[in-house]
């Protein structure tokens, strides 16, 4: 819940590299942590926060510095918060997730919005596509399932699909289903201790 004076910023969300576009519009207080974004960036895309993350600028690159590696010149993304990275319409961030599959988010910060009393943060406002598995193997890996599932006779067919669960719709994207996990007691990890 951003402080009463807090800005809202009005996010586009792109994963890069994917045709059609996979997007969400996302509306978030300036005042959280990139710690507590990351949280809700895994909610609104549909990730399962099962890998590494960071966000970069051209200033820097925050995450969770890794204390075996000194000259890791990551700040700590508890000590930043979003607002300070993204003030101006048209400013834009870098969020990587899973370095091996290499999901790149391209986050533009599209409008400023006071806070509105009667509305619960973060919000999303719109978006399109279901978000890949994880461990889909980046952009192509992705490519590639989805001409397999797409394919009843490719012989990697039936694997694929128990694989990914029984079934798969790229289409598929819910709003109202990822607002009310939001606001029907979702909590981010790390208000949780987590």
């Amino acid at each position: 819940m951003p402080q009463a004076n807090a800005s809202i910023l009005q996010l586009k969300v792109v994963l890069c590299g994917t045709r059609p576009p996979i997007w969400r519009r996302v509306l978030v207080p300036g005042n959280v942590t990139l710690d507590r974004f990351h949280h809700i960036l895994q909610a609104v895309m549909g990730w399962t926060d099962s890998h590494l993350h960071e966000f970069r600028t051209g200033e820097g690159r925050y995450g969770t510095p890794d204390p075996d590696w000194d000259e890791d010149e990551v700040t700590p993304e508890r000590r930043t918060r979003l607002g300070q990275l993204l003030q101006r319409p048209k400013d834009r961030l870098i969020y990587e997730y899973d370095f091996g599959d290499d999901w790149q988010h391209d986050i533009l910060l599209e409008a400023v919005h006071p806070a509105d009393k009667g509305m619960k943060y973060p919000y999303v406002l719109a978006g399109k596509r279901a978000c890949p598995p994880e461990d889909v193997g980046g952009v192509w890996g992705y490519a590639d399932f989805l001409k397999t599932i797409r394919n009843s006779r490719h012989p990697e067919y039936e694997d694929t699909l128990a694989w990914c669960g029984g079934s798969f719709d790229p289409e598929a994207f819910d709003v109202a289903a990822i607002n009310r996990a939001f606001h029907g007691g979702w909590v981010p990890p790390t208000a949780r201790g987590g």
